[in-house]
């Protein structure tokens, strides 16, 4: 059977996945640039096809809360938003890596601070990479740099998530969002059955089950002792998921005297860049993180040892930087180069970076 090509929109293949994906519930609220995410889930009406609920909640506060309740049932649910609403979310974010519950939450990413513009940014590493909530907690992040990987990154977050008991982020931007690429969609997936969620997730809520006690989610708990003895258990699993989980491209790096650190759509117009660089003579290369957490750190501590400087080029003020400069630990020099505002740069301009920040 020929795979079906269709023609769109980064955030419409994020809700054409998810219905694909077998998702159960969505809870979210409408915020440019991701309001196409509802939208097109609100055109399809997948409750009438596989069940999934869609709801459009009262605000970014309720639908992460909805998303709780869901994923404490072991109901494979998720929300999306655009930066100002995702820091309205950060506490049951924080509440969810707490009581380790597995969801998926989508970012597609606007300038700020405040309610800044509608325009494209990366200027939320910090709240995501960092964990803009309370507390010592980590989401797994997916950066997508393509409509297609906007797709194949609800299915991948969703396992993880399910995988490791912890909230797992696409982190995208308003280019990918907004963006319309040629996509080919997952096989559609059932949505799991209550017996499968008894099996698969032992510890949800799902009432008294027969012949074992009534789990009770929660983060809460009173005791210090047992308390820092969740976070110890927190950490080890965080350092595992560090071990494994650890995803990126290279583009040209072999040869590569040079070296740019981008993600997302920042990758792609970077990985133009290297193109005209190497006509120019430059040996310039890529290193693209496709997890922001866990970062690639090992593969940038082994490109210190061979590059002469590393560029880090984001749609912010300089925020994903200073995970490269740990990375290579002052091996070689690492410097930065932005647009703010939703202003987007050109291939060229990232090339006269390369040739006045790091040569």
């Amino acid at each position: 059977m020929s795979e079906e090509v269709k023609l769109m929109k980064g955030n419409e293949a994020i809700a054409h996945a998810a219905i694909r994906c077998g998702c159960d519930g969505y809870f979210g609220y409408p915020i440019t640039p991701q309001s196409e995410v509802l939208e097109t889930l609100m055109e399809v009406e997948p409750w009438k096809t596989t069940g999934m609920v869609v709801l459009q909640a009262e605000s970014e506060v309720s639908a992460i809360n909805m998303v709780y309740g869901g994923a404490g049932c072991g109901k494979k649910v998720m929300t999306s938003s655009s930066s100002p609403g995702v820091s309205l979310k950060q506490e049951g974010v924080s509440y969810l890596a707490g009581a380790e519950l597995p969801a998926l939450i989508v970012n597609v990413m606007r300038g700020g601070p405040g309610l800044g513009t509608i325009q494209p940014s990366q200027a939320d590493y910090f709240q995501t990479v960092k964990g803009g909530g309370h507390g010592d907690y980590r989401l797994i992040a997916l950066a997508p740099a393509s409509v297609q990987e906007m797709a194949d990154f609800v299915g991948l977050g969703f396992d993880l998530a399910f995988k490791y008991r912890n909230p797992a982020i696409i982190l995208a931007d308003g280019v990918i969002g907004q963006m319309m690429e040629k996509v080919v969609l997952p096989d559609f997936q059932p949505r799991m059955t209550e017996e499968e969620i008894a099996e698969k997730c032992p510890w949800a809520a799902v009432g008294k089950p027969k012949n074992r006690e009534r789990n009770v989610i929660t983060s809460l708990e009173l005791q210090p002792d047992a308390m820092e003895q969740n976070n110890i258990r927190f950490q080890e699993k965080y350092k595992t998921i560090e071990e494994n989980e650890v995803r990126y491209e290279e583009i040209m790096c072999d040869d590569a005297e040079y070296l740019l650190v981008a993600f997302g759509s920042s990758a792609r117009i970077c990985q133009k860049a290297v193109e005209i660089a190497r006509e120019q003579g430059i040996k310039l290369g890529l290193l693209r993180p496709i997890t922001l957490w866990p970062f690639p750190k090992k593969a940038l501590a082994d490109y210190a040892n061979k590059v002469k400087a590393m560029l880090s080029v984001e749609l912010n003020a300089g925020q994903m930087v200073e995970d490269v400069r740990l990375a290579v630990n002052g091996k070689v020099p690492v410097e930065h180069y932005g647009r703010l505002g939703g202003i987007v740069y050109t291939p060229d301009e990232i090339v006269e970076a390369v040739k006045n920040k790091i040569m």
